[in-house]
């Protein structure tokens, strides 16, 4: 009996969101959201048996996980660039715009491809079960973006790990999530900890979400490309020279943004 109300209960929520984007909208956040938590919930302990506490590679499954989701919600994603990663030198990713929550697929489809990957999300998040304890068992490094001291200490923190573990920084640099045609001023942290550490800033730029609009409430299907650009080297850099790093690094971002986003707008 359970059975044939499930089958009912499929078949009426498919012809909802066949006829209302709205109810389109918010089932496939709702199965983005379940996807993400059920990947979060078991797939970081299975890397335990193999690998220690904040490993990166105790993020590998889950990484699996998100792709899965956002495929079975009908996104398709598409690498350009992968050429341009050297997984043996440390750096900072710096990963423009910040969309959607969407982007933590942006996220999982970088983590396997580019070495000893760390992300740096808010710090609120560790709080949201199961998915906050569930990366941060895979190194995700959380910070308070409000509190400017404690944002910059933790990022103080990745210092040796940059210049000696070869560790990747993944870092939205906007700050806040923005669906209009252009990317935002960029925030200064990700360029101090490239400065600081002298590394590699490797810009990658991901196509404008046009199968999503999050005011009139539409998740239609959808094409995304993530293209991940030369890095540049701070090798030789100072303090004073921040403002100038970040500005080449965001006209670079922004002529390549227009690019990709046209290409998808269709």
């Amino acid at each position: 009996m359970f059975f044939y109300e499930f089958v009912g209960i499929v078949f009426i929520l498919y012809l909802a969101c066949k006829y209302s984007h709205r109810v389109e909208y918010y089932a496939k956040f709702t199965f983005f959201i379940l996807g993400t938590a059920a990947s979060c919930a078991v797939f970081p302990y299975v890397g335990l048996f193999l690998y220690p506490i904040r490993d990166f590679r105790n993020g590998l499954l889950p990484a699996w996980g998100f792709r899965l989701t956002v495929n079975l919600l009908g996104l398709e994603y598409e690498y350009r660039g992968l050429e341009n990663i050297n997984r043996n030198e440390g750096g900072v990713m710096v990963v423009a715009p910040h969309q959607s929550s969407l982007d933590l697929a942006v996220v999982a489809y970088l983590w396997p491809v580019i070495g000893r990957g760390t992300a740096v999300i808010k710090r609120f998040l560790l709080y949201a079960f199961p998915f906050g304890i569930g990366v941060w068992l895979c190194g995700t490094l959380f910070i308070d973006r409000k509190n400017k001291q404690d944002a910059v200490q933790q990022l103080q923190m990745q210092l040796e790990a940059i210049q000696n573990r070869t560790n990747k920084i993944i870092i939205f640099p906007e700050g806040t999530r923005s669906q209009i045609d252009k990317l935002l001023p960029f925030k200064k942290g990700a360029f101090h900890l490239a400065i600081d550490s002298q590394s590699m800033i490797q810009p990658v730029v991901v196509s404008k979400y046009h199968f999503l609009d999050s005011k009139e409430k539409y998740f239609r299907k959808g094409k995304i490309i993530i293209s991940i650009l030369p890095a540049l080297s701070c090798k030789g850099m100072e303090k004073n020279d921040v403002n100038a790093v970040l500005e080449q690094t965001k006209q670079i971002m922004d002529s390549h943004y227009h690019e990709i986003s046209n290409e998808t707008k269709s």
